[in-house]
C-alpha cells in the first residue's frame, strides 16, 4: 500500500511562495492520480489540487487557481504543489493521497503526517 510523506511547509508572508514535495512509498506511484488535500483549523480537509497518473490532466479548487500548479516526478516517486502569491487563508495542513481526478476527492483514508503552511504578516 502506498504511503507518503509531505514537506516543505513553513511560514511565509502574504504574497510568498513554497513548493510542497509528497515523496510516496510501498506502491507504483505511477499508476495513480494523486492530489494535494488541505485541513485548516476547525474546518474539513479538501481538495486543493489532482494531478493524472500521466501529468496530461490537472483540476485545481476555485480557491487557487492561478496561484497553485501541480506536477509530479514519477522517475522520483514525488509530486510537487508550487504555491505562488499565498494568502492567509491558504493557512493549513497540507497532506497528499490518490484523488479522483473530477471531483479532487480523495480515494484513501490513509494520510500522511502533512506540512504545515502558514501564511502570516
Amino acid at each position: 500500500q502506498l504511503q507518503f510523506v509531505e514537506s516543505g511547509g513553513g511560514l511565509v508572508q502574504p504574497g510568498g511562495s513554497l513548493r510542497l514535495s509528497c515523496t510516496a512509498s510501498g506502491g507504483t506511484f505511477a499508476f495513480y492520480a494523486m492530489g494535494w488535500f488541505r485541513q485548516a483549523p476547525g474546518k474539513e480537509r479538501e481538495g486543493v489540487s489532482c494531478i493524472s497518473s500521466s501529468s496530461g490532466r490537472t483540476n485545481y479548487a476555485d480557491s487557487v487557481k492561478g496561484r497553485f500548479t501541480i506536477s509530479r516526478d514519477n522517475a522520483k516517486n514525488t509530486m510537487y504543489l508550487q504555491m505562488n502569491n499565498l494568502k492567509p487563508e491558504d493557512t493549513a495542513v497540507y497532506y497528499c493521497a490518490r484523488c479522483d481526478l473530477t471531483t479532487i476527492h480523495t480515494l484513501t483514508n490513509a494520510w500522511g503526517q502533512g506540512t504545515q503552511v502558514t501564511v502570516s504578516s
